[in-house]
């Protein structure tokens, strides 16, 4: 019986891995064997920790590749991060959007960091799992972060008003990318309050022009420029 129940988990998770990851090559073809093993780990990984630490709703745990590592890997539609550039994951919970951008830039310097220690548990044990080297993962709060970087990324966190009050110390003035370095965050829903104090240089985007299932429409990511 044991036995049953082992290859009957086994045959669950290959099935929803390969669908996953059909779903990630259909927008990112170009991936490396590397990486495709990386990303091919994480649904078995975060399914495990889920049920010691509860860092994705239960109910949207079969989910994850769609409403997490696919939605984390749309900043990459609007920026190409050039190698050497620094990233800061504000507020990653168990680690989105930095991990699934942490694989797909190798040759950028990610640090996630979030005030909740049992979810960076779960972000730096499937970051040592799956091999990441260019990832550092914190337990600390923004307002204690004295680091510099390119770009803050982070994922419906906090208003943006208020993000932008905590992490413009951490904007670096040295410029590397086809963007100038800013705040880049995914949301959803109505945004025309929030940004209403940013309207003349906030930039967005809707997520459905990139991806064609319905569960990005009304997404958005957000780009401010500081």
């Amino acid at each position: 019986m044991k036995n049953e129940i082992r290859f009957s988990f086994a045959v669950q998770t290959f099935i929803r891995t390969f669908a996953g990851m059909k779903q990630i090559l259909h927008y990112f073809p170009d991936l490396s064997p590397e990486q495709q093993q990386q990303l091919s780990m994480l649904d078995e990984l975060y399914r495990d920790w889920n049920q010691k630490i509860n860092v994705i709703s239960r109910r949207d745990i079969d989910n994850l590749y769609l409403h997490h590592v696919l939605h984390s890997m749309a900043i990459a539609r609007l920026i190409h991060f050039r190698p050497d550039t620094r990233i800061l994951d504000f507020g990653t919970g168990g680690g989105f959007p930095g991990i699934p951008l942490a694989i797909l830039f190798p040759q950028c310097h990610f640090k996630l960091i979030d005030g909740t220690g049992k979810k960076i548990r779960v972000a730096q044990e499937v970051a040592r799992a799956i091999g990441l080297r260019n990832c550092t993962i914190e337990h600390l709060r923004g307002e204690q972060e004295t680091g510099r970087y390119d770009f803050i990324v982070s994922r419906a966190v906090m208003p943006l008003p208020e993000l932008q009050k905590i992490v413009r110390k951490n904007i670096a003035r040295q410029q590397h990318n086809a963007l100038p370095n800013g705040i880049i965050c995914l949301k959803g829903g109505d945004l025309q309050a929030e940004l209403q104090p940013f309207r003349h240089i906030v930039e967005t985007a809707d997520l459905s022009q990139w991806f064609t299932e319905d569960w990005f429409k009304e997404k958005h990511v957000v780009y401010l420029p500081m």
